[in-house]
């Protein structure tokens, strides 16, 4: 990104940083009032610890095999927490640590709250018995380790865009696992996922907040970074998922191949999420924007229905994938 755009994108971020503090009170929760991972599991200093332990492998004992390797798959994407903050600080606007702007401080702030999610998932699925907890721990290494190109670079506006739709798409995932779990006969771990979910919609509105707010003062720039990111597709951090031997690309085919079998996140989740952002962002009227702005709009608008039209194109496989992470 060339000076001039940097420093016009940076005093913007302190712009909409102004506000920050009373954003962080509304989209993020006081920690000593927030849940934790072990206020839904055993409590091992617990006398009836392994009854109740007993009582969770019950419970998972029919859970399907897809149902399985996603909740894995859910729990390895929520672990790689350090790539998230990593990549989020250096973000034009948020590497500024000791401006007041306080940007830094929702960076740690977020992925704080958004650690309990792997935290919880992974001592669940502990717990559960059905899972080679090393495979699964070496798939979680492999992305930490490789890291992930989300085609954002240090753009704020590329970067909230992403996690706007990232969020939205991890509720619906944790949401349509909490129905499923409860549906297969655990209401515990519908419970876990759905807690879960609702961090991610708290989160989700948040971000979409941040470019509604950024729309309000750079629309033209803001619609060519919407255009730029649904031209490259919103590539989710799951995609980077790999076993052991297994080359890139092909565990996280094999993941969405599950994921869309059982409907937790299909392709017309994509473009419902895409549509909903669209019409929440008002892109539709955004106006006072130049010639390249007016065509990434007419892009954009006209994406959901063409998208629909490949989708109805688009066949799952059917057969089951073997994942290294299940027993």
């Amino acid at each position: 990104m060339d000076t001039a755009l940097s420093a016009e994108r940076l005093e913007v971020m302190q712009h909409v940083g102004k506000d920050l503090n009373v954003l962080m009170a509304e989209y993020l929760k006081p920690i000593e009032e927030n849940w934790q991972p072990s206020d839904f599991l055993p409590d091992s200093s617990d006398e009836n610890f392994f009854s109740e332990v007993k009582l969770l492998q019950e419970s998972c004992r029919e859970l399907p095999y897809d149902y399985i390797a996603v909740l894995i798959g859910d729990t390895i994407t929520e672990e790689a927490l350090p790539t998230y903050e990593s990549w989020l600080m250096d973000v034009i606007g948020v590497d500024q640590v000791n401006e007041p702007s306080g940007w830094a401080s929702w960076v740690r702030s977020w992925t704080a709250e958004e650690n309990r999610h792997g935290d919880l998932l992974n001592k669940y699925l502990y717990l559960s018995g059905r899972v080679n907890m090393r495979a699964m721990e070496v798939s979680t290494q492999f992305l930490i380790a490789d890291g992930f190109d989300i085609g954002t670079d240090r753009d704020p506006y590329r970067n909230f865009i992403y996690t706007s739709f990232q969020e939205l798409a991890t509720n619906v995932s944790h949401r349509r696992t909490a129905t499923l779990a409860k549906k297969f006969g655990n209401p515990h771990l519908s419970k876990i996922c759905g807690v879960i979910a609702s961090d991610e919609m708290r989160h989700a509105k948040a971000y979409k907040d941040f470019v509604r707010r950024i729309l309000e003062v750079d629309p033209s720039e803001l619609l060519l970074a919407l255009e730029d990111m649904m031209r490259k597709k919103i590539v989710m951090p799951a995609h980077f998922l790999r076993e052991s031997g297994v080359k890139m690309g092909d565990t996280f085919s094999h993941f969405s191949d599950a994921a869309q079998r059982l409907g937790v996140y299909t392709t017309n989740d994509y473009i419902e999420i895409l549509d909903s952002l669209l019409v929440e962002w008002e892109i539709g009227a955004v106006r006072n924007i130049n010639e390249k702005a007016e065509k990434a709009r007419d892009y954009l608008m006209a994406l959901p229905d063409r998208l629909k039209r490949i989708a109805d194109r688009t066949r799952i496989p059917e057969l089951q994938y073997e994942f290294s992470w299940i027993k």
